[in-house]
Formats: C-alpha cells, structure tokens, sequence
C-alpha cells in the first residue's frame, strides 16, 4: 500500500491574497481604540501569526491584557467590514486548479493557518474547495506558527509521515513551522515575505508560478 502524501498550505498569501483585507481590518481596529494604525508593511510582516502573537509584535510595549483587547478588536472590525462590503479574498490565479490536479493525482490536502476556524470555513466555501481538505488546523487550536502543533495534528488527522508531508507557505514562520515538524517546505513568492527571507529561513524548494509548485511538489524535472 502506498503511503499517503500530504500537502499543508497556508492560507493567508498562499492560497488566497487577503493583503488588502486584513490591513484594512487592522488599519480600523487600530482607529477605533484611538491609536494611530501601523505602517501597512509593519502589518504584513506579522500576517501568519495567531492574532494576539500580531499584536505583541505590533504593539511590544503593550500588556497581555492590551494584546488581547487589541486581537478582540480586530476580529470585531473584520466583522464589521465584511458586513459592511468587504469583499472574501481571492485565490490566487491558478490554485483551483493546482489544488484539483493534486486531489486527483492521490495527495491528501490540508491547511495550517492564522485564521479561526470561522474565518478559514468561510473562506474555503465561499470558494467551493473545502471538501477537497481531510484536515484544517487553526489559531483557534493551536499555538501560533512557527510551533509545529498544527502541522502534527495535520498528519494525525490524515495518517501521514512527516517524511511523505510538505508545508507550503509564503513566510518564514511557515518554513520553520514545517521543518519543526521534519516536512519537506516549499516557499511560495505571491505572499508576504520575500523569496531571500524564505531562502534563509531553510525552505527547501522556492516557486514563484503554479507551474513551479506543481513541479516541485511532483518532483518533476
């Protein structure tokens, strides 16, 4: 019998671009406690953390009361925005159809992300893939990235050996998580960390296309 093949991508940067939302969000929640919001690359950098993670980042000289206020703020102004218009976010060009190629060539397929269990639901119906999935692993659960907790529940849940398992992300807080856990890591360069931060962080395939991934996930030359 062949042993399964797993494939763990992030979500935020990787499979769907939520740049815009998520600084958007923090820009208001930021407004709303009457502090003036970080600088919009500030804010990416910390996107993949857990919430209060972003905040203790963000805010460093804040109290762990203030961090959680901050992240309860946050989750408020998303709700808010989206009730208010604020479009779901995109996949990137091109996922549908890696994710589907995969599903059928056998890999199990799976998510680690930042997100809730909410945020993440949402986002993989209103796109139709959630099914393709055997496992999601969230903030909700888990310690923030770049713990491998997530990552080890994942092959729990699909029956997987680190050794046949990969981690896809955009950043380096994916790779680490990922190589903690002793998977094979692929940096994806349409998210929020550069290919050279990626590099360094250990990632042992760097794509920037669909075509790349497909590449280096099959191993083809």
């Amino acid at each position: 019998m062949t042993a399964p093949r797993l494939a763990i991508f992030d979500c935020d940067g990787t499979l769907v671009d939520s740049q815009a939302n998520i600084c958007m969000a923090m820009e208001y929640a930021f407004e709303e406690a009457g502090m003036v919001p970080p600088p919009r690359p500030a804010i990416r950098r910390t996107v993949g953390l857990s919430l209060v993670e972003i905040m203790r980042n963000l805010l460093p000289d804040g109290s762990e009361e203030h961090h959680r206020d901050m992240a309860e703020r946050y989750r408020a102004s998303y709700l808010t925005l989206r009730s208010n218009g604020l479009e779901l976010e995109p996949l990137y060009d091109g996922m549908a159809a890696v994710l589907s190629e995969l599903d059928e060539n056998g890999w199990l397929l799976g998510v680690a992300t930042g997100k809730s269990d909410r945020g993440l639901e949402r986002c993989l119906d209103h796109h139709g893939i959630k099914g393709l999935f055997v496992t999601l692993q969230t903030a909700d659960r888990h310690p923030s990235k770049p713990h491998p907790s997530m990552v080890w529940q994942a092959l729990a849940d699909a029956g997987a050996d680190a050794s046949n398992a990969v981690m896809i992300g955009d950043t380096v807080y994916d790779i680490h998580m990922g190589k903690a856990a002793g998977c094979r890591t692929i940096g994806v360069n349409w998210g929020y960390h550069p290919l050279d931060e990626l590099r360094e962080a250990g990632a042992d395939h760097l794509v920037e296309s669909m075509e790349e991934l497909m590449h280096a996930l099959e191993g083809r030359a």
